[in-house]
Parts: structure tokens; C-alpha cells; sequence
């Protein structure tokens, strides 16, 4: 039999834990709960986990600051699902750029929950393996035209080796890119890929992403060296990909 999904709550709602931790464990998941970002981090010290459900407002530091410390880190591989109380489109934005791979709002059906968490969880593990890079292997620098992306930081280096820093959002875009160079890719699994999410609200948010990464490689939209638009099709990085080792 597989072992179960591991997945770690984050809520300093003690009723909101333990409520989400009985339906999952029901539904046959492995559940570590955290009341704050102290206990998330001895959590994952413990061991894997599978995705985290992380919600936005923790007392101390906030969900943020925690999805992007993750992303910087050892488990910047771990799919997380954010909670939130927020009404406002722009903030659930925020947190998909900071690297939640999807977000719920509060309140919210544990039915769904659990539902979008298989979703994000059947996702990850439908990204090529050049996307998961394991936690123990040294991360490659790739290069492409006059660009490097160091993928362990992160961020962009020019040829002058400038550096240039990039959200989550824009990073995972990139990263999606250079593993599938001269290739066609919708907007829908554009979408699929750098926020683990169904294409319904924010279908227009991956046009608006191109644009800022664009901007980032100088890239004109007019005449494109990276990212061209193929009319009713999507978009395709035209720019050969190569890795060249790792940062000393």
C-alpha cells in the first residue's frame, strides 16, 4: 500500500486545525499541525511533507513572509495552499507570487479543500523532474542568450553578472520556459504549471506575467528574443537552453 499523503497545517485557529487534520486523516492523509511559523519550521525539520496548507494571518510572521522563506529555502519544492481571509483579488495575487500554489478562501468547504489539494498534489507531480530539483543535488545555472538563472537563488544574472532579483510568479515562469525551450505552451498549462490552478479567475494573470518577465530580459514584445506570442496558440520560448554547472 502507499503511504499516505503528509500534509502539514499551519492555522493558529486551534478549531480550524483540528476540524481540518479529522476530514483529512478521514479521507486518508497523514496530518502534522502547526500553530505558527516556529512550529512549521520543527515540523519540516522532522521530516517531508507532501504540501502545506498555510494560512495568510499568523500572529508574528505572517503567511508571506513564510511561503516566501520556504521558496528560499531547503523545501522550496513543497507545494503550498494558502488560506485566506482576504476578499481582494490583488492580495490573493500577492500571495501567488510570493509561491502558494493555490489559495482558499475563508470561509471555505473542507470538501473543496481537500479537493484542491488533490489537484495541487497531482499537478506537482506531473512537472517534469528538471522542475523538482531534489533538495541534495547542487542546482545548475542555465543559460540562454545573454541570461544565466541561477535556479539555487533564484535569480537572474546578465552577462555583466548583474544580478536580478525575481518573484516567485516570475521565476516559476521562467523555470517552466527553459525546461520546455521551442515549444508551444497554452495559457492554460502555463497556468497548470507556475500556479496549480484551474484556469477560471485569473486566466489573463499569465499575459500580465509574460509582460513583467519581458521586462526583466529586455525583452520587447514587439520583436521578442525569448518569449514570442503565437496568435490563438500561446507562447513559446524561442532562445536555446543550456546548464552551465553551478555558482562557486
Amino acid at each position: 500500500m502507499d503511504n499516505p499523503d503528509h500534509i502539514l497545517i499551519v492555522d493558529d485557529d486551534r478549531e480550524i486545525r483540528e476540524l481540518l487534520a479529522t476530514y483529512l486523516q478521514k479521507n486518508g492523509m497523514r496530518v502534522t499541525l502547526a500553530a505558527n511559523g516556529r512550529q512549521m519550521r520543527a515540523a519540516l525539520e522532522d521530516g517531508p511533507v507532501d504540501l502545506i496548507v498555510l494560512d495568510l494571518m499568523l500572529p508574528g510572521e505572517d503567511g508571506l513572509t513564510l511561503c516566501r522563506n520556504l521558496r528560499a529555502g531547503a523545501w522550496r519544492a513543497t507545494p503550498v495552499l494558502m488560506l485566506t481571509a482576504l476578499a481582494e483579488e490583488t492580495d490573493r495575487i500577492i500571495g501567488l507570487e510570493m509561491g502558494a500554489d493555490d489559495y482558499l478562501s475563508k470561509p471555505f468547504a473542507v470538501r473543496e479543500l481537500l479537493a484542491r489539494i488533490r489537484a495541487v498534489l497531482r499537478r506537482a507531480r506531473m512537472l517534469p523532474p528538471n522542475l523538482l530539483q531534489q533538495q541534495d543535488e547542487p542546482a545548475p545555472l542555465l543559460h540562454f542568450g545573454d541570461w544565466r538563472l541561477d535556479t539555487s537563488a533564484r535569480h537572474l544574472l546578465d552577462a555583466a553578472d548583474t544580478m536580478v532579483a525575481l518573484s516567485g510568479a516570475e521565476y516559476r515562469l521562467l523555470r517552466v520556459f527553459l525546461d520546455h525551450p521551442q515549444r508551444v505552451l497554452t495559457r492554460d498549462q502555463l497556468l497548470n504549471l507556475t500556479q496549480g490552478r484551474d484556469a477560471d479567475q485569473f486566466d489573463r494573470s499569465i499575459d500580465l506575467l509574460v509582460s513583467r518577465l519581458r521586462q526583466r530580459l529586455g525583452d520587447g514584445a514587439r520583436e521578442p528574443r525569448y518569449i514570442k506570442t503565437l496568435r490563438g496558440e500561446g507562447y513559446v520560448f524561442s532562445a536555446s537552453v543550456s546548464a552551465v554547472g553551478t555558482l562557486p
